[in-house]
């Protein structure tokens, strides 16, 4: 994989599924364990998927790209919003470039959530109000 861009570190061709779970998770900073317990399964069965012994189903698939931060189709496929490759260490400006993109994507994390949270009260308004109306 030494010949392999930056960009296409995770790419179909060059990473499998479980690879690429492997990667948004360690760049996660999470441990096997940690995720799995955020998933709700055993920690044998998230090895599975790492080491492309097993797919998860559907929901679960939702749930690791959600907790991971990354899109469904870039665990699937590599394209889409995903993890970026290792910095090439003779880029001085790639370690400064990863760490503005790393906080852009907290950022839509963060917006993500409150949105969720917004669409939630607004349910709990229209309930408050249906029930106070005569």
């Amino acid at each position: 994989m030494d010949a392999t861009s930056d960009s296409d570190w995770y790419s179909s061709d060059a990473a499998t599924f479980g690879d690429r779970v492997t990667g948004a998770r360690e760049a996660r900073g999470m441990t096997r364990k940690q995720l799995a317990e955020r998933l709700g399964v055993r920690v044998k069965t998230l090895e599975s998927w790492e080491e492309d012994r097993a797919d998860p189903r559907a929901n679960k698939l939702q749930m690791l790209a959600g907790v991971l931060g990354v899109s469904l189709m870039w665990l699937l496929t590599g394209e889409g919003d995903g993890v970026d490759g290792p910095l090439d260490p003779d880029d001085p400006g790639a370690a400064a470039a990863r760490t503005v993109l790393d906080e852009a994507r907290q950022i839509r994390a963060e917006i993500g959530a409150l949105a969720e949270r917004m669409g939630r009260l607004e349910k709990r308004l229209r309930v408050l109000i249906s029930e106070a109306r005569p």
